[in-house]
């Protein structure tokens, strides 16, 4: 059987809310000075060849390095960083004017940064290559696809004639029977008749074929 009197349990709840809040607080004010040092990544490609081609790309390890000294040099946390930087080198007085050592050191700087801007336009160019690739790979089916289908319409109009041509012979047959057996005109089956009639069949035929 607990002790344990209400006060003392409201006392313990409240100090675990307590505790509850003041984590949730620093987390709230850690999280904007996380999106100041980290540099907020850039949204996942959709697309599956994008989604291959960052997949090949991770595998080597400079890629990776690269990105990442990439996209932070190309974010607001690099610009306020050297901003501190300059402001703490020139205020305390490291060096006098010129600053030679500060513009060395700027100067290698902008070498590598603009080694770095050249590696983040090929890999923007492997992009845009990869997606005129597919658009290609895609156009190319779409084409195949068409040719299929006036291929197909052309058969089934062929088809539609000779059926129309076979079914007129036919008719045609019938009524020059039809006129023998009931001894109106003794004609013959005409030539133009027995001819349509075979080249509507050999048509039929071809395309069933």
């Amino acid at each position: 059987m607990s002790t344990e009197t209400p006060t003392e349990s409201d006392a313990g709840t409240a100090l675990e809310q307590g505790s509850h809040s003041k984590h949730a607080g620093r987390i709230a004010l850690h999280a904007p000075l996380r999106r100041f040092v980290i540099p907020p990544k850039l949204p996942e490609p959709i697309s599956p060849a994008l989604v291959e081609h960052a997949e090949q790309r991770a595998r080597d390890v400079q890629n990776r390095a690269a990105d990442q000294i990439t996209r932070f040099s190309g974010s607001m946390t690099f610009v306020y960083l050297h901003i501190i930087w300059f402001a703490s080198w020139i205020g305390f007085g490291v060096e006098h004017y010129p600053y030679g050592l500060l513009t060395m050191i700027v100067s290698l700087e902008a070498i590598f940064l603009s080694t770095f801007v050249m590696i983040s336009q090929n890999r923007a160019d492997a992009k845009r290559q990869v997606i005129a690739d597919q658009q290609w790979n895609t156009v190319q089916e779409e084409d195949h696809q068409n040719r299929q289908l006036l291929d197909l319409s052309q058969q089934i109009l062929e088809l539609t004639e000779a059926v129309h041509a076979y079914a007129n012979a036919a008719a045609e047959a019938r009524g020059l029977a039809g006129a023998r057996d009931a001894g109106a005109v003794a004609v013959p089956p005409l030539p133009e008749v027995a001819h349509a009639h075979q080249d509507a069949s050999r048509r039929v035929r071809s395309v069933e074929g």
